[in-house]
């Protein structure tokens, strides 16, 4: 495996960039790391757009009327699934879409709860992250505590 840090992975090379290195005296959110989100989020957008488009292609050409119950049951999952999984891309486009509504606004990249940088690399990995990982720690043990 490359040990090579600068390597585009998941997120970044769908969007084509590269990581975003850090200037001394760089300040934070500046244009310039907006503009890497920015590129990101719309790369990610439009790939998950492109899903639900293949799906409702997908679902259209596949759709057969089989005489054999166990087929059509076998199809009905299988569509169960796909409408699931193009469900929750929705909601993941719409939160994505939100983030750019933030970039926009200039409050992109702070913790909603604590109001502390989240940090490039945190957001790089997750770009719709609403909180630091502190506060994300305390609130998945919080869940964990009401939960168990």
């Amino acid at each position: 495996m490359p040990t090579n840090n600068t390597q585009a992975i998941g997120i970044l090379a769908l969007a084509g960039v590269e990581p975003y290195v850090e200037k001394a005296g760089e300040e934070y959110m500046n244009p310039a790391q907006e503009e890497h989100f920015k590129k990101i989020l719309e790369a990610w957008r439009a790939q998950l757009r492109a899903e639900v488009d293949r799906t409702v292609t997908h679902m259209k050409d596949e759709a057969a009327n089989f005489p054999d119950p166990v087929d059509r049951a076998a199809q009905e999952e299988e569509f169960s699934l796909e409408l699931r999984t193009r469900d929750r891309e929705r909601k993941l486009i719409k939160k994505i879409e939100k983030t750019l509504q933030l970039i926009e606004e200039g409050d992109f990249g702070f913790c909603d709860s604590c109001g502390i940088e989240i940090g490039i690399k945190r957001l790089e990995a997750r770009p719709t992250a609403d909180l630091c990982i502190e506060c994300k720690t305390l609130a998945e043990i919080k869940e964990r505590q009401l939960a168990g």
